[in-house]
């Protein structure tokens, strides 16, 4: 025991000091796969596959070049290291291993349920289909699962800038009891505004199947809206500029919600955030600049994920360190954000409820009741 104190007792920096953030019951709803990938498996993939354009073989500089590269404060810049774990994730030998690797990943770091997202069209490079890219991912998540107990769900993304959205989302809804739980849009948010893939969003909603939107990222509450009005969203990915929703009445702690910010709290639609990345990509100019406080206190259903952890160089314990140093989050903060994320998952209601009711709510009580760190 790291600490003579209760660590409900405790906050910000001494309840991160007291704690090994790993012990946490974890839910994470926002990782991209190839985003996610080992230093030293892209190494390996990239000589397995033949590919020579890594800017160095070298694991530790490698994921120095990634994070280095990913922190300079634009999207655009940020998803240029894609063009590399994409490029040696064109195997089903390799996708089935980025896939294992990623749950195995997940149980060291105390994540009890996952969901990761990732966009097939850009694995066929290597001869595969669609379908075979989805099933060669789908064998490794449930041989990781299957191994280490994590249960996790696969989201299928189109793309903003392409024209092929309609086909991302009819394979999401073919694949939707074989371990696909939803449909997502991604890639650079200006300028591709979502209701532009309003024939793909409706082709899911007819279906009745899950679909979260990365809005509110690098563009603005028009994007949040439209995800929710034109295209459906449950969830939405980031919507960190839903702050642009509150106008200040006094000082910076009162803050009013506009009716879009209300109706984004009042319908429980979760905010999947990523402290790290949104610093990363600008989305925020600091972590002391987050909204993540205000919809925390406010009552909206946050939740941490870590968006892109090679990229970002982070983990979920990180997120929640990150989160417990800088907003000063006690113990039920914690046990609350997991709540959240595990309510909002695109899971069946059953395997919700049963994680919630026997794991998260057990192990919180149990660390919060004997000060176990």
């Amino acid at each position: 025991m790291k600490s003579t104190h209760l660590l409900k007792d405790l906050r910000g920096t001494d309840l991160a000091e007291a704690l090994d953030f790993r012990v946490l019951p974890k839910v994470l709803l926002h990782e991209h796969l190839d985003g996610g990938l080992r230093p030293a498996s892209v190494v390996e993939l990239a000589r397995e596959e033949g590919y020579g354009g890594l800017p160095t073989e070298d694991a530790d500089e490698l994921r120095e070049w990634f994070h280095r590269g990913a922190k300079r404060g634009s999207l655009p810049e940020y998803l240029e290291g894609f063009a590399h774990t994409i490029a040696v994730m064109q195997s089903a030998e390799a996708l089935e291993r980025v896939a294992f690797e990623f749950i195995e990943d997940m149980a060291a770091d105390g994540v009890i349920y996952a969901e990761v997202r990732f966009a097939p069209v850009f694995h066929t490079g290597g001869g595969l289909t669609q379908d075979e890219v989805v099933a060669a991912v789908v064998k490794g998540l449930d041989r990781g699962g299957s191994k280490y107990g994590v249960e996790w769900g696969l989201i299928i993304c189109a793309m903003r800038n392409r024209q092929d959205s309609r086909e991302a989302a009819d394979l999401a809804i073919s694949w939707r009891d074989r371990g696909v739980v939803g449909f997502d849009l991604a890639g650079e948010e200006a300028g591709y505004p979502p209701k532009a893939h309003l024939d793909a969003f409706q082709a899911v909603q007819r279906a009745n199947f899950n679909i979260t939107i990365h809005a509110g990222e690098a563009f603005g509450t028009k994007s949040i809206w439209q995800a929710l009005q034109w295209c459906g969203a449950h969830r939405l990915g980031h919507g960190t500029r839903l702050v642009e929703d509150f106008v200040e009445t006094g000082d910076g702690e009162n803050m009013r919600a506009g009716s879009l910010a209300r109706y984004v709290r009042d319908h429980r639609i979760a905010l999947e955030m990523c402290l790290s990345s949104n610093v990363d990509t600008g989305a925020c100019s600091s972590l002391e600049t987050h909204p993540f406080p205000l919809f925390h206190r406010r009552g909206f259903r946050v939740c941490l994920n870590t968006d892109d952890r090679l990229m970002s160089n982070t983990e979920m314990s990180k997120e929640y360190r990150i989160a417990t140093e800088a907003f000063q989050l006690e113990l039920k903060d914690l046990e609350r954000v997991t709540l959240n994320a595990m309510k909002s998952a695109f899971a069946p209601h059953e395997k919700r409820r049963k994680l919630i009711t026997d794991v998260i709510l057990p192990e919180f009580s149990e660390i919060e009741l004997s000060g176990k760190p």
